[in-house]
């Protein structure tokens, strides 16, 4: 496992200071373990495991494109779910939650920013963590 203070700067540094995203944290892929977080960024144990459930339905269309989900507090609609991806929207601000072999990351970006911008810059942090096992 990556030492925990690595995890504050992948959220510092990786995220947020990209000026793209104002808010992120890592959880373990399980949900039950947060490593890193902004500050005043709290998503709610029920929070992350609707987000693990999410992971975890191999329906189509997911339960949770149908609900949306919840995420420090905030509901957001579904625009995307996969097994690795969720994204959702509330007006022009959004959520990227991606998953890697053993982490969660879970992103907010707000209105000044494009959908796809914060995903990049998400999805590029996990495919960096997935290229060096996590």
């Amino acid at each position: 496992m990556l030492i925990g203070w690595n995890y504050v700067a992948y959220v510092d540094t990786s995220l947020v200071a990209t000026g793209h995203l104002d808010k992120a944290a890592i959880f373990n892929v399980e949900g039950t373990s947060v490593w890193a977080a902004s500050p005043g960024f709290i998503v709610s144990p029920e929070e992350i495991k609707e987000v693990v459930d999410s992971y975890a339905d191999k329906g189509d269309p997911k339960k949770v494109q149908s609900s949306g989900f919840y995420i420090a507090g905030q509901r957001y609609v579904t625009i995307k779910a996969e097994d690795r991806s969720l994204y959702g929207k509330k007006g022009k601000e959004g959520v990227v939650v991606v998953k890697t072999h053993q982490a969660i990351l879970v992103a907010h970006y707000p209105e000044t920013t494009q959908p796809g911008t914060a995903a990049n810059t998400v999805e590029q942090l996990a495919d960096y963590l997935v290229s060096v096992g996590y």
